[in-house]
Protein backbone atom coordinates (compact mmCIF):
# COMPACT_ATOMS: atom_id res chain seq x y z
CA UNK A 1 0.00 0.00 0.00
CA UNK A 2 1.49 3.59 -0.79
CA UNK A 3 0.24 6.95 -1.46
CA UNK A 4 0.33 9.20 -4.15
CA UNK A 5 -0.29 12.64 -5.03
CA UNK A 6 -3.26 12.50 -7.53
CA UNK A 7 -1.62 14.60 -10.48
CA UNK A 8 0.36 11.17 -10.69
CA UNK A 9 -2.57 9.26 -11.36
CA UNK A 10 -1.72 9.16 -15.22
CA UNK A 11 1.35 7.72 -14.02
CA UNK A 12 0.77 5.32 -11.70
CA UNK A 13 -2.20 3.63 -14.04
CA UNK A 14 0.89 3.27 -16.67
CA UNK A 15 3.02 1.92 -13.82
CA UNK A 16 0.48 -0.97 -12.74
CA UNK A 17 -0.53 -1.72 -16.27
CA UNK A 18 2.87 -3.82 -16.49
CA UNK A 19 2.32 -5.65 -13.13
CA UNK A 20 1.12 -9.26 -13.90
CA UNK A 21 -1.58 -9.97 -12.01
CA UNK A 22 -4.55 -7.58 -10.40
CA UNK A 23 -3.79 -3.95 -9.51
CA UNK A 24 -6.17 -1.64 -7.63
CA UNK A 25 -6.02 2.21 -7.39
CA UNK A 26 -8.44 3.86 -4.58
CA UNK A 27 -9.23 7.25 -5.72
CA UNK A 28 -10.03 9.25 -2.59
CA UNK A 29 -11.37 12.71 -2.84
CA UNK A 30 -13.89 14.63 -1.99
CA UNK A 31 -16.25 15.95 -4.84
CA UNK A 32 -15.49 19.85 -5.25
CA UNK A 33 -18.34 20.58 -5.71
CA UNK A 34 -19.07 19.30 -2.09
CA UNK A 35 -16.32 21.44 -0.76
CA UNK A 36 -17.49 24.63 -2.05
CA UNK A 37 -21.49 23.73 -0.92
CA UNK A 38 -19.67 22.81 2.98
CA UNK A 39 -17.60 25.97 2.93
CA UNK A 40 -20.79 27.87 2.30
CA UNK A 41 -22.04 26.34 5.41
CA UNK A 42 -19.03 27.06 7.19
CA UNK A 43 -18.42 22.97 8.11
CA UNK A 44 -15.10 23.05 5.95
CA UNK A 45 -12.68 25.41 6.02
CA UNK A 46 -12.42 28.00 3.28
CA UNK A 47 -8.66 28.49 1.95
CA UNK A 48 -8.10 32.24 1.78
CA UNK A 49 -6.60 31.58 -1.73
CA UNK A 50 -7.86 32.33 -5.22
CA UNK A 51 -6.67 31.63 -8.54
CA UNK A 52 -6.27 34.52 -11.05
CA UNK A 53 -5.55 34.84 -14.99
CA UNK A 54 -3.59 37.55 -16.04
CA UNK A 55 -6.03 38.55 -19.31
CA UNK A 56 -2.66 40.17 -20.78
CA UNK A 57 -0.57 37.20 -20.78
CA UNK A 58 -3.60 34.37 -21.56
CA UNK A 59 -3.58 33.51 -25.06
CA UNK A 60 -6.96 31.54 -24.92
CA UNK A 61 -5.34 28.17 -26.06
CA UNK A 62 -7.69 26.38 -23.15
CA UNK A 63 -4.86 24.47 -22.14
CA UNK A 64 -6.28 25.22 -18.29
CA UNK A 65 -9.59 23.72 -19.56
CA UNK A 66 -7.93 20.97 -20.52
CA UNK A 67 -6.06 20.27 -17.71
CA UNK A 68 -8.89 20.81 -14.84
CA UNK A 69 -12.27 19.99 -16.59
CA UNK A 70 -13.84 23.22 -15.03
CA UNK A 71 -16.58 25.18 -15.57
CA UNK A 72 -15.60 28.13 -13.34
CA UNK A 73 -13.00 28.90 -16.35
CA UNK A 74 -15.31 31.40 -18.36
CA UNK A 75 -14.56 33.39 -21.61
CA UNK A 76 -13.39 36.88 -21.68
CA UNK A 77 -13.93 38.74 -24.91
CA UNK A 78 -11.50 41.16 -25.28
CA UNK A 79 -10.14 43.63 -27.97
CA UNK A 80 -7.53 40.64 -28.73
CA UNK A 81 -9.93 37.50 -28.46
CA UNK A 82 -11.71 35.19 -26.33
CA UNK A 83 -9.31 34.37 -23.37
CA UNK A 84 -10.07 33.03 -20.62
CA UNK A 85 -11.38 34.38 -16.80
CA UNK A 86 -12.27 32.28 -13.56
CA UNK A 87 -15.55 32.86 -12.52
CA UNK A 88 -14.84 33.43 -8.38
CA UNK A 89 -18.01 32.85 -7.16
CA UNK A 90 -18.37 29.59 -8.38
CA UNK A 91 -14.65 28.34 -8.14
CA UNK A 92 -14.07 25.31 -6.22
CA UNK A 93 -10.75 26.55 -5.70
CA UNK A 94 -9.21 22.47 -6.56
CA UNK A 95 -6.67 24.68 -7.93
CA UNK A 96 -6.11 22.27 -10.74
CA UNK A 97 -6.39 24.63 -13.66
CA UNK A 98 -3.01 26.32 -12.82
CA UNK A 99 -1.45 23.29 -14.57
CA UNK A 100 -2.46 24.41 -17.72
CA UNK A 101 0.56 25.56 -19.74
CA UNK A 102 0.85 28.87 -19.26
CA UNK A 103 2.23 31.98 -17.00
CA UNK A 104 -0.72 33.52 -16.53
CA UNK A 105 -1.98 32.21 -13.68
CA UNK A 106 -1.39 33.72 -10.15
CA UNK A 107 -2.54 32.31 -6.93
CA UNK A 108 -3.66 35.44 -4.87
CA UNK A 109 -2.98 34.50 -0.92
CA UNK A 110 -4.74 35.79 1.94
CA UNK A 111 -7.46 37.62 -1.09
CA UNK A 112 -10.44 39.14 -0.13
CA UNK A 113 -12.91 39.49 -2.83
CA UNK A 114 -13.57 43.27 -3.71
CA UNK A 115 -17.36 44.36 -3.01
CA UNK A 116 -19.53 44.52 -6.17
CA UNK A 117 -19.01 48.36 -7.42
CA UNK A 118 -22.92 48.74 -8.02
CA UNK A 119 -23.34 47.98 -4.16
CA UNK A 120 -24.45 51.46 -3.46
CA UNK A 121 -27.96 50.01 -2.65
CA UNK A 122 -29.51 48.81 0.87
CA UNK A 123 -31.88 46.71 1.95
CA UNK A 124 -34.61 49.37 2.25
CA UNK A 125 -33.56 50.27 -1.22
CA UNK A 126 -34.67 47.03 -2.39
CA UNK A 127 -37.17 46.65 0.07
CA UNK A 128 -38.77 50.13 -1.17
CA UNK A 129 -38.59 49.35 -5.07
CA UNK A 130 -39.96 45.50 -4.46
CA UNK A 131 -43.28 47.21 -2.37
CA UNK A 132 -44.48 49.00 -5.36
CA UNK A 133 -44.43 46.58 -7.88
CA UNK A 134 -47.90 45.38 -8.49
CA UNK A 135 -49.11 41.42 -7.10
CA UNK A 136 -49.25 39.00 -9.69
CA UNK A 137 -52.13 37.31 -10.92
CA UNK A 138 -53.54 34.46 -8.68
CA UNK A 139 -53.11 30.90 -10.54
CA UNK A 140 -56.35 29.61 -11.10
CA UNK A 141 -56.09 25.55 -10.50
CA UNK A 142 -57.74 23.71 -12.75
CA UNK A 143 -55.73 20.45 -12.73
CA UNK A 144 -52.10 19.82 -11.18
CA UNK A 145 -49.20 22.48 -12.36
CA UNK A 146 -46.41 21.16 -13.91
CA UNK A 147 -43.24 22.83 -13.59
CA UNK A 148 -39.99 21.60 -15.50
CA UNK A 149 -36.73 23.84 -14.43
CA UNK A 150 -33.74 23.15 -16.37
CA UNK A 151 -29.78 24.04 -16.03
CA UNK A 152 -26.48 23.03 -15.46
CA UNK A 153 -25.44 20.49 -12.48
CA UNK A 154 -23.69 22.22 -9.48
CA UNK A 155 -25.49 25.52 -10.32
CA UNK A 156 -28.39 24.77 -7.74
CA UNK A 157 -31.21 23.59 -10.56
CA UNK A 158 -32.55 21.03 -7.64
CA UNK A 159 -32.48 23.73 -5.33
CA UNK A 160 -35.19 25.40 -6.93
CA UNK A 161 -37.15 22.58 -7.27
CA UNK A 162 -37.01 21.70 -3.45
CA UNK A 163 -37.99 25.40 -2.99
CA UNK A 164 -41.31 25.31 -5.07
CA UNK A 165 -42.26 21.88 -2.85
CA UNK A 166 -41.56 22.94 0.31
CA UNK A 167 -43.28 26.40 -0.41
CA UNK A 168 -46.33 24.06 -2.00
CA UNK A 169 -45.73 21.83 1.49
CA UNK A 170 -46.37 24.51 4.01
CA UNK A 171 -49.53 25.91 2.10
CA UNK A 172 -50.91 22.11 2.81
CA UNK A 173 -50.53 21.13 -1.24
CA UNK A 174 -49.47 18.19 -2.76
CA UNK A 175 -46.39 18.12 -4.46
CA UNK A 176 -43.58 15.97 -6.02
CA UNK A 177 -40.38 16.51 -7.42
CA UNK A 178 -38.48 14.18 -9.87
CA UNK A 179 -34.46 14.78 -10.36
CA UNK A 180 -32.29 14.17 -13.65
CA UNK A 181 -29.35 15.32 -12.41
CA UNK A 182 -25.59 15.23 -14.89
CA UNK A 183 -21.82 15.52 -12.95
CA UNK A 184 -20.92 19.26 -11.99
CA UNK A 185 -18.04 19.67 -13.05
CA UNK A 186 -18.89 17.68 -16.29
CA UNK A 187 -21.55 20.55 -16.94
CA UNK A 188 -23.85 17.66 -17.31
CA UNK A 189 -27.68 18.60 -18.13
CA UNK A 190 -30.31 19.03 -14.98
CA UNK A 191 -34.34 18.58 -15.25
CA UNK A 192 -35.82 19.13 -12.54
CA UNK A 193 -39.77 17.90 -12.68
CA UNK A 194 -42.37 19.79 -10.27
CA UNK A 195 -45.67 18.80 -10.32
CA UNK A 196 -47.70 20.69 -7.59
CA UNK A 197 -51.66 19.44 -6.86
CA UNK A 198 -54.42 20.67 -4.60
CA UNK A 199 -55.38 17.04 -3.83
CA UNK A 200 -52.98 14.30 -3.59
CA UNK A 201 -55.56 12.26 -6.25
CA UNK A 202 -54.47 14.83 -9.09
CA UNK A 203 -50.82 13.79 -8.99
CA UNK A 204 -50.93 9.81 -10.49
CA UNK A 205 -47.22 10.56 -11.88
CA UNK A 206 -44.03 12.30 -10.90
CA UNK A 207 -43.13 12.83 -14.54
CA UNK A 208 -44.77 15.59 -16.52
CA UNK A 209 -46.23 14.31 -19.61
CA UNK A 210 -45.43 14.70 -23.18
CA UNK A 211 -46.51 18.93 -23.75
CA UNK A 212 -47.85 19.59 -20.63
CA UNK A 213 -45.76 21.54 -18.97
CA UNK A 214 -47.12 24.68 -17.73
CA UNK A 215 -44.01 26.60 -17.14
CA UNK A 216 -40.32 25.92 -18.43
CA UNK A 217 -37.44 27.92 -16.21
CA UNK A 218 -34.62 27.66 -18.50
CA UNK A 219 -31.70 28.52 -16.14
CA UNK A 220 -29.59 27.59 -19.06
CA UNK A 221 -30.66 27.86 -22.67
CA UNK A 222 -28.57 24.68 -24.01
CA UNK A 223 -30.49 22.06 -21.57
CA UNK A 224 -34.21 24.28 -22.06
CA UNK A 225 -33.93 24.17 -25.64
CA UNK A 226 -33.04 20.14 -25.36
CA UNK A 227 -35.32 17.52 -27.03
CA UNK A 228 -35.79 16.81 -23.67
CA UNK A 229 -36.94 19.94 -22.36
CA UNK A 230 -38.56 20.87 -25.56
CA UNK A 231 -40.74 17.47 -25.24
CA UNK A 232 -42.78 19.28 -22.53
CA UNK A 233 -43.59 22.27 -23.85
CA UNK A 234 -46.82 22.75 -26.16
CA UNK A 235 -47.28 25.68 -28.71
CA UNK A 236 -49.59 28.55 -26.89
CA UNK A 237 -49.88 26.84 -23.49
CA UNK A 238 -46.62 26.19 -22.26
CA UNK A 239 -44.74 29.56 -20.58
CA UNK A 240 -40.83 29.64 -21.26
CA UNK A 241 -38.64 32.06 -18.97
CA UNK A 242 -35.16 31.53 -19.86
CA UNK A 243 -32.08 32.71 -18.48
CA UNK A 244 -30.21 34.56 -22.22
CA UNK A 245 -26.66 34.22 -20.36
CA UNK A 246 -24.36 31.53 -21.96
CA UNK A 247 -23.33 29.62 -19.10
CA UNK A 248 -19.93 27.71 -20.07
CA UNK A 249 -20.67 24.24 -21.47
CA UNK A 250 -18.49 21.29 -21.50
CA UNK A 251 -18.16 21.49 -25.02
CA UNK A 252 -15.79 25.18 -24.30
CA UNK A 253 -13.81 23.56 -21.86
CA UNK A 254 -12.63 21.47 -25.05
CA UNK A 255 -12.92 23.68 -27.33
CA UNK A 256 -11.90 27.19 -27.21
CA UNK A 257 -13.62 28.90 -29.52
CA UNK A 258 -17.02 26.56 -28.99
CA UNK A 259 -19.81 28.69 -28.78
CA UNK A 260 -23.39 27.82 -27.59
CA UNK A 261 -25.31 29.36 -30.30
CA UNK A 262 -27.38 31.52 -28.48
CA UNK A 263 -30.02 33.11 -31.28
CA UNK A 264 -30.26 29.50 -32.66
CA UNK A 265 -31.45 27.80 -29.10
CA UNK A 266 -33.77 31.09 -28.67
CA UNK A 267 -35.42 30.39 -32.19
CA UNK A 268 -36.00 26.75 -30.92
CA UNK A 269 -37.84 27.72 -27.83
CA UNK A 270 -39.94 30.37 -29.75
CA UNK A 271 -40.59 28.08 -32.83
CA UNK A 272 -41.47 25.23 -29.64
CA UNK A 273 -44.06 27.81 -27.17
CA UNK A 274 -44.65 30.74 -29.42
CA UNK A 275 -42.70 33.95 -29.83
CA UNK A 276 -45.07 35.84 -27.46
CA UNK A 277 -45.18 32.72 -24.59
CA UNK A 278 -41.04 33.63 -24.21
CA UNK A 279 -39.75 35.81 -22.29
CA UNK A 280 -35.99 36.68 -20.92
CA UNK A 281 -33.35 38.17 -18.79
CA UNK A 282 -30.03 38.36 -17.84
CA UNK A 283 -29.90 36.19 -14.11
CA UNK A 284 -26.05 36.23 -13.76
CA UNK A 285 -25.19 39.94 -15.20
CA UNK A 286 -28.33 40.50 -12.47
CA UNK A 287 -26.36 38.91 -10.01
CA UNK A 288 -22.98 39.50 -10.30
CA UNK A 289 -23.50 43.23 -10.59
CA UNK A 290 -25.78 43.77 -7.77
CA UNK A 291 -25.10 40.63 -5.23
CA UNK A 292 -21.49 40.30 -6.48
CA UNK A 293 -22.21 36.77 -6.84
CA UNK A 294 -23.42 34.74 -9.83
CA UNK A 295 -24.34 31.63 -7.63
CA UNK A 296 -27.80 32.77 -6.99
CA UNK A 297 -28.67 33.61 -10.39
CA UNK A 298 -31.27 30.52 -10.27
CA UNK A 299 -33.35 32.16 -7.31
CA UNK A 300 -33.34 34.98 -9.34
CA UNK A 301 -34.93 33.09 -12.11
CA UNK A 302 -37.40 31.77 -9.35
CA UNK A 303 -38.40 35.77 -8.34
CA UNK A 304 -39.07 36.39 -12.05
CA UNK A 305 -41.28 33.66 -12.63
CA UNK A 306 -43.12 34.09 -9.22
CA UNK A 307 -43.85 37.40 -10.41
CA UNK A 308 -45.29 36.70 -13.53
CA UNK A 309 -47.88 34.52 -11.64
CA UNK A 310 -46.54 31.13 -12.98
CA UNK A 311 -45.74 30.10 -9.44
CA UNK A 312 -48.94 28.98 -7.85
CA UNK A 313 -47.52 29.52 -4.29
CA UNK A 314 -47.49 32.32 -1.67
CA UNK A 315 -44.93 35.24 -1.54
CA UNK A 316 -44.56 34.20 2.19
CA UNK A 317 -44.24 30.24 1.59
CA UNK A 318 -41.72 30.72 -1.01
CA UNK A 319 -39.97 33.00 1.45
CA UNK A 320 -40.07 30.98 4.44
CA UNK A 321 -38.41 27.69 2.29
CA UNK A 322 -35.70 29.55 1.43
CA UNK A 323 -35.21 30.19 5.37
CA UNK A 324 -35.82 26.55 6.31
CA UNK A 325 -33.35 26.13 3.28
CA UNK A 326 -31.07 27.43 5.62
CA UNK A 327 -28.44 28.13 3.02
CA UNK A 328 -27.14 32.19 2.27
CA UNK A 329 -30.74 33.07 3.51
CA UNK A 330 -30.24 36.77 3.19
CA UNK A 331 -28.42 37.06 0.02
CA UNK A 332 -31.15 34.52 -1.46
CA UNK A 333 -34.03 36.57 -0.44
CA UNK A 334 -32.38 39.28 -1.98
CA UNK A 335 -32.11 37.23 -5.06
CA UNK A 336 -35.57 36.55 -5.11
CA UNK A 337 -36.43 40.18 -4.91
CA UNK A 338 -34.01 40.92 -7.59
CA UNK A 339 -35.63 38.62 -9.82
CA UNK A 340 -39.31 40.34 -8.96
CA UNK A 341 -38.05 43.50 -10.50
CA UNK A 342 -36.40 41.78 -13.43
CA UNK A 343 -39.71 41.11 -14.40
CA UNK A 344 -41.76 43.88 -13.28
CA UNK A 345 -39.40 46.95 -13.19
CA UNK A 346 -36.32 46.80 -15.15
CA UNK A 347 -35.28 49.80 -14.51
CA UNK A 348 -35.58 49.34 -10.86
CA UNK A 349 -32.42 47.44 -11.35
CA UNK A 350 -30.52 50.35 -13.12
CA UNK A 351 -31.88 52.65 -9.85
CA UNK A 352 -30.47 50.49 -7.74
CA UNK A 353 -27.31 50.09 -9.85
CA UNK A 354 -26.98 53.47 -9.58
CA UNK A 355 -27.09 53.22 -13.57
CA UNK A 356 -28.86 54.92 -16.47
CA UNK A 357 -29.86 53.34 -19.98
CA UNK A 358 -27.03 52.95 -21.70
CA UNK A 359 -26.85 55.50 -25.08
CA UNK A 360 -27.06 53.57 -28.32
CA UNK A 361 -24.08 54.88 -29.76
CA UNK A 362 -21.55 53.70 -32.61
CA UNK A 363 -18.39 52.45 -30.62
CA UNK A 364 -15.58 53.46 -32.41
CA UNK A 365 -12.91 51.69 -31.34
CA UNK A 366 -14.77 48.87 -33.92
CA UNK A 367 -13.27 50.93 -37.35
CA UNK A 368 -10.39 49.78 -38.73
CA UNK A 369 -8.35 52.92 -38.70
CA UNK A 370 -8.91 52.20 -34.55
CA UNK A 371 -8.15 49.04 -34.79
CA UNK A 372 -4.77 49.55 -37.21
CA UNK A 373 -3.89 52.38 -34.46
CA UNK A 374 -4.26 50.10 -31.42
CA UNK A 375 -2.14 47.67 -32.95
CA UNK A 376 0.59 50.41 -33.80
CA UNK A 377 0.58 51.32 -30.30
CA UNK A 378 0.91 47.74 -28.57
CA UNK A 379 3.56 47.19 -30.63
CA UNK A 380 5.63 50.09 -30.82
CA UNK A 381 5.11 50.34 -26.58
CA UNK A 382 5.72 45.67 -27.12
CA UNK A 383 9.55 46.14 -28.94
CA UNK A 384 9.71 49.24 -30.95
CA UNK A 385 8.59 51.62 -33.95
CA UNK A 386 9.89 49.50 -36.71
CA UNK A 387 8.19 46.71 -35.63
CA UNK A 388 5.03 49.16 -35.45
CA UNK A 389 5.86 50.29 -39.31
CA UNK A 390 6.45 46.69 -40.49
CA UNK A 391 3.02 45.87 -39.41
CA UNK A 392 1.57 49.07 -40.94
CA UNK A 393 3.38 48.46 -44.31
CA UNK A 394 1.58 45.04 -44.62
CA UNK A 395 -1.60 45.73 -43.73
CA UNK A 396 -1.98 49.23 -46.17
CA UNK A 397 -0.62 46.79 -48.74
CA UNK A 398 -3.70 44.37 -48.23
CA UNK A 399 -6.06 47.29 -47.81
CA UNK A 400 -4.72 48.81 -50.61
CA UNK A 401 -5.35 45.64 -52.82
CA UNK A 402 -8.87 45.15 -50.80
CA UNK A 403 -10.29 48.82 -51.93
CA UNK A 404 -9.20 48.04 -55.51
CA UNK A 405 -11.60 45.02 -55.61
CA UNK A 406 -14.25 46.63 -55.01
CA UNK A 407 -13.45 49.99 -56.40
CA UNK A 408 -15.32 47.97 -59.81
CA UNK A 409 -17.89 47.10 -58.09
CA UNK A 410 -20.91 49.15 -57.79
CA UNK A 411 -21.03 50.67 -53.67
CA UNK A 412 -24.97 49.30 -53.24
CA UNK A 413 -22.71 45.53 -53.93
CA UNK A 414 -20.79 46.24 -51.78
CA UNK A 415 -20.93 44.27 -47.94
CA UNK A 416 -21.63 46.03 -44.88
CA UNK A 417 -17.92 45.27 -43.91
CA UNK A 418 -15.75 45.54 -47.46
CA UNK A 419 -12.87 45.46 -45.76
CA UNK A 420 -12.82 42.42 -44.01
CA UNK A 421 -9.55 40.72 -45.37
CA UNK A 422 -7.52 44.14 -44.10
CA UNK A 423 -9.29 43.71 -40.14
CA UNK A 424 -8.31 40.23 -40.42
CA UNK A 425 -5.00 40.82 -41.48
CA UNK A 426 -3.95 43.63 -39.26
CA UNK A 427 -5.31 41.23 -35.64
CA UNK A 428 -3.91 38.19 -36.77
CA UNK A 429 -0.33 39.67 -38.00
CA UNK A 430 -0.17 41.64 -34.64
CA UNK A 431 -0.40 38.56 -32.89
CA UNK A 432 2.39 36.64 -34.65
CA UNK A 433 4.47 39.88 -34.24
CA UNK A 434 3.71 40.45 -30.45
CA UNK A 435 5.17 36.60 -29.06
CA UNK A 436 4.75 36.30 -25.70
CA UNK A 437 7.87 35.95 -24.94
CA UNK A 438 9.92 36.19 -21.31
CA UNK A 439 10.26 39.72 -21.96
CA UNK A 440 6.87 40.54 -22.57
CA UNK A 441 5.23 38.28 -20.06
CA UNK A 442 7.34 40.05 -17.08
CA UNK A 443 6.38 43.36 -19.02
CA UNK A 444 2.54 42.34 -18.64
CA UNK A 445 2.75 40.86 -15.42
CA UNK A 446 4.60 44.62 -13.83
CA UNK A 447 1.67 46.48 -15.91
CA UNK A 448 -0.55 49.05 -14.19
CA UNK A 449 -3.42 47.02 -15.75
CA UNK A 450 -2.70 43.90 -14.43
CA UNK A 451 -2.57 45.74 -11.00
CA UNK A 452 -5.97 47.24 -11.93
CA UNK A 453 -7.51 43.69 -12.85
CA UNK A 454 -6.36 42.43 -9.98
CA UNK A 455 -7.70 45.23 -7.59
CA UNK A 456 -11.10 44.45 -9.33
CA UNK A 457 -11.77 41.71 -8.44
CA UNK A 458 -9.93 41.15 -4.82
CA UNK A 459 -10.74 44.09 -1.82
CA UNK A 460 -6.75 42.84 -0.42
CA UNK A 461 -4.10 40.48 -0.72
CA UNK A 462 -1.20 39.54 1.50
CA UNK A 463 0.89 38.33 -1.87
CA UNK A 464 1.21 36.91 -5.11
CA UNK A 465 2.56 33.44 -6.48
CA UNK A 466 3.18 33.26 -10.23
CA UNK A 467 2.92 29.83 -11.17
CA UNK A 468 5.85 29.41 -14.12
CA UNK A 469 7.81 26.98 -16.66
CA UNK A 470 11.05 28.42 -17.01
CA UNK A 471 12.67 26.91 -20.22
CA UNK A 472 16.52 26.89 -18.56
CA UNK A 473 15.12 26.22 -15.07
CA UNK A 474 12.19 23.68 -15.46
CA UNK A 475 12.38 19.58 -15.33
CA UNK A 476 10.27 17.37 -17.87
CA UNK A 477 7.34 15.77 -16.40
CA UNK A 478 6.06 12.26 -16.99
CA UNK A 479 3.93 13.79 -20.27
CA UNK A 480 6.80 15.42 -21.50
CA UNK A 481 6.23 18.95 -20.88
CA UNK A 482 7.88 21.09 -18.44
CA UNK A 483 6.67 21.14 -15.36
CA UNK A 484 5.37 24.33 -13.62
CA UNK A 485 6.42 25.93 -10.32
CA UNK A 486 5.03 28.11 -8.08
CA UNK A 487 6.99 31.54 -7.20
CA UNK A 488 7.15 33.79 -4.55
CA UNK A 489 7.21 37.45 -4.69
CA UNK A 490 10.23 38.02 -5.37
CA UNK A 491 10.10 36.63 -8.85
CA UNK A 492 8.93 40.36 -9.80
CA UNK A 493 12.56 41.62 -9.42
CA UNK A 494 13.26 39.12 -12.20
CA UNK A 495 10.58 40.42 -14.13
CA UNK A 496 11.82 44.07 -13.67
CA UNK A 497 15.18 42.98 -14.86
CA UNK A 498 13.81 41.11 -17.72
CA UNK A 499 11.88 44.11 -18.93
CA UNK A 500 14.88 45.85 -19.12
CA UNK A 501 16.41 43.50 -20.97
CA UNK A 502 13.60 43.02 -23.70
CA UNK A 503 16.27 45.20 -26.50
CA UNK A 504 17.86 42.58 -26.94
CA UNK A 505 14.81 40.02 -28.34
CA UNK A 506 15.69 38.90 -31.52
CA UNK A 507 19.80 39.71 -31.47
CA UNK A 508 22.45 37.37 -30.99
CA UNK A 509 22.64 38.43 -27.63
CA UNK A 510 18.75 37.00 -26.56
CA UNK A 511 19.72 34.19 -24.42
CA UNK A 512 15.60 32.79 -25.26
CA UNK A 513 16.23 33.18 -28.98
CA UNK A 514 18.01 30.49 -29.76
CA UNK A 515 15.16 27.79 -28.66
CA UNK A 516 13.15 26.06 -30.76
CA UNK A 517 9.83 27.50 -29.78
CA UNK A 518 11.44 31.30 -30.84
CA UNK A 519 12.94 29.96 -33.87
CA UNK A 520 9.30 28.50 -34.91
CA UNK A 521 7.69 31.52 -34.05
CA UNK A 522 9.87 33.69 -36.50
CA UNK A 523 9.75 30.96 -39.00
CA UNK A 524 5.51 30.99 -38.64
CA UNK A 525 5.99 35.67 -38.94
CA UNK A 526 7.87 34.94 -42.41
CA UNK A 527 5.37 31.84 -43.39
CA UNK A 528 2.80 34.62 -42.73
CA UNK A 529 3.77 37.80 -44.63
CA UNK A 530 4.89 35.21 -47.79
CA UNK A 531 1.31 34.05 -47.37
CA UNK A 532 -0.33 36.98 -48.23
CA UNK A 533 1.92 38.65 -50.19
CA UNK A 534 2.97 36.09 -52.19
CA UNK A 535 -0.06 33.63 -52.40
CA UNK A 536 -3.66 35.56 -51.23
CA UNK A 537 -3.28 39.01 -52.71
CA UNK A 538 -2.00 38.13 -56.46
CA UNK A 539 -5.95 37.80 -58.66
CA UNK A 540 -7.64 38.65 -55.25
CA UNK A 541 -11.24 38.92 -56.35
CA UNK A 542 -14.70 39.56 -54.79
CA UNK A 543 -15.26 35.95 -55.24
CA UNK A 544 -12.51 34.95 -53.09
CA UNK A 545 -12.35 37.47 -50.73
CA UNK A 546 -14.16 35.00 -47.93
CA UNK A 547 -12.09 32.32 -48.49
CA UNK A 548 -8.70 34.52 -48.12
CA UNK A 549 -10.18 36.11 -44.78
CA UNK A 550 -10.82 32.15 -43.58
CA UNK A 551 -7.13 31.53 -44.94
CA UNK A 552 -6.00 34.30 -42.53
CA UNK A 553 -8.32 33.64 -39.76
CA UNK A 554 -6.44 29.73 -39.46
CA UNK A 555 -3.85 32.11 -38.08
CA UNK A 556 -6.20 31.91 -34.79
CA UNK A 557 -5.42 28.26 -33.89
CA UNK A 558 -1.45 29.27 -33.17
CA UNK A 559 -1.61 30.55 -29.70
CA UNK A 560 -0.45 29.56 -26.38
CA UNK A 561 2.88 28.29 -24.99
CA UNK A 562 5.47 25.83 -25.61
CA UNK A 563 4.11 22.43 -26.40
CA UNK A 564 0.31 24.19 -26.48
CA UNK A 565 1.35 26.54 -29.32
CA UNK A 566 3.74 23.77 -31.17
CA UNK A 567 0.25 21.60 -31.58
CA UNK A 568 -1.19 25.13 -32.95
CA UNK A 569 1.36 25.57 -35.48
CA UNK A 570 0.98 22.23 -36.47
CA UNK A 571 -2.55 22.13 -37.04
CA UNK A 572 -2.71 25.67 -38.62
CA UNK A 573 0.22 24.86 -41.27
CA UNK A 574 -1.40 21.92 -41.79
CA UNK A 575 -5.15 23.75 -42.44
CA UNK A 576 -3.07 26.15 -44.42
CA UNK A 577 -1.94 23.11 -46.78
CA UNK A 578 -5.58 22.03 -47.46
CA UNK A 579 -6.43 25.66 -48.00
CA UNK A 580 -4.29 26.84 -50.30
CA UNK A 581 -4.70 23.47 -51.87
CA UNK A 582 -8.21 24.84 -53.57
CA UNK A 583 -6.72 28.57 -54.30
CA UNK A 584 -5.73 27.78 -57.47
CA UNK A 585 -8.24 25.53 -58.46
CA UNK A 586 -10.45 28.88 -57.91
CA UNK A 587 -8.58 31.23 -59.76
CA UNK A 588 -8.16 29.04 -62.92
Amino acid sequence: LRFEERANLMEVQRELSQQPGVTAIVYVQTCAAEKRRRRKKGELPDPPKRVFINPAVCEGCGDCGVQSNCLSIVPLDTDWGRKRAIEQSSCNKDFSCVQGFCPSFVTVEGAVLAKPAARRWSADDLAREVAALPAPRPWVWSGPFDLLVTGVGGTGVVTVGALVTMAAHLEGHQASVLDFMGFAQKGGSVLSFVRLAPTADLLNQVRIDTQQADLLLACDLVVGASADALGTVKHGRTQVIANRHELVTAAFVRQPDASIQADALMAKLHHAAGAEQVRTLDAQAIAETLLGDTMPSNIVMLGAAWQAGLIPVSLAALERAITLNGVAVPQNLQAFALGRLALAEPQALMRLAGRSAPAQTTDPVQTLEALVQRRRDFLTQYHNAQLADRHKSLVDRVRQAEEGVWALVDARARPADPLALTRAVAHQYARLLAVKDEYEVARLHLSDEFEQALRGQFGQWDRLVHHLAPPLLSRIGSDGRAKKQAYGPWIRWVFRVLVRMKGLRGTLFDPFGHTEERRMERQVVQEFEHLITHQLLPGLSTERLPQAVQIVQTAQQIRGYGPVKQSGVAAARSRWKAQLAQWPQQAG
